[in-house]
């Protein structure tokens, strides 16, 4: 009896296999807009070209073929309906905000920097609701190996925005991940010690600022270290239009504490771009 069981949930596996590798794109589109006009065309566009080329996942994603195909258009100059579904989908496929930001910048080069302008435009609309909300968030963390964690409430009173913490360590050096929402920063604050203490910042994803008093803000992009001496007067993080995440490292030292002061105004933020 068991080993009939076992062979009924292989059949079952088999035949589960089989159906999606079978699955393919559907597509309408071209029956939809030139069914009675051009049939055989609708015909190589619904079923061949996305129900065959396009649906061939095994042998390339359909991120990378998002990305090839966005590219194809651009450089041809073709910039109509046609890339908005292909940007559209492209989204849909996983590239994110902040990536067909760096993509259309990189094919700007390449393909001609009037079609990468025409192609922002286009790319705008189409990310626009990702700058805030659940999925930018999503998003976001499918972009960094730490996770984002849970909502900052025990200091979210010394943040304009939302802000979320992740413990990454609590040996030897505390390490958290802060992650900031578009336009969240936290307080002008001051990390005391008597000897040593202070802070060090690496970021991890998207595109935040520091600024020491009395000093220009610095941007931060993946990969910037920021070393914060103690007792000196500071504020961090996220740019107006990015999701931001940094790591911070509290460095020990002696009789060490934290004053959180007075919020960044907005119009000292909205200085920075």
């Amino acid at each position: 009896m068991r080993m009939k069981f076992i062979l009924v949930l292989f059949a079952l596996a088999i035949n589960s296999t089989t159906i999606m590798a079978q699955e393919t794109i559907k597509q309408t589109a071209g029956r939809d807009q030139l069914g009675d006009f051009a049939p055989k065309f609708a015909e190589l566009n619904d079923d061949v070209l996305f129900g065959e080329v396009w649906s061939r996942t095994d042998k390339l994603g359909l991120r990378d073929r998002s990305l090839v195909t966005i590219t194809s258009l651009i450089s041809q100059g073709i910039t109509d309906s046609s890339l908005t579904y292909h940007l559209q989908s492209a989204k849909q496929n996983g590239i994110t905000r902040t990536e067909i930001a760096e993509i259309l910048t990189h094919i700007g080069f390449y393909a001609g920097w009037p079609k990468a302008w025409a192609a922002f435009r286009l790319a705008k609309e189409v990310w626009s609701e990702d700058v805030k909300g659940e999925d930018a968030k999503a998003a976001f963390q499918r972009e960094m190996i730490f996770p984002i964690g849970e909502p900052n409430t025990a200091y979210a009173q010394y943040f304009v925005g939302n802000s979320y913490l992740a413990s990454v360590s609590s040996e030897q050096v505390p390490v958290a991940n802060v992650t900031f929402e578009p336009g969240c920063r936290n307080n002008w604050h001051i990390h005391h010690a008597t000897e040593g203490g202070g802070q060090m910042l690496i970021g991890v994803a998207g595109r935040g600022w520091y600024q020491e008093e009395g000093k220009p803000a610095v941007e931060i992009l993946p990969g910037t270290v920021i070393h914060i001496p103690a007792n000196v007067k500071h504020w961090h993080g996220a740019a107006a239009d990015s999701w931001f995440a940094h790591l911070a490292f509290e460095v020990p030292g002696e009789k060490t504490s934290n004053e959180w002061l007075e919020p960044v105004t907005d119009e000292a933020y909205g200085k920075l771009k």
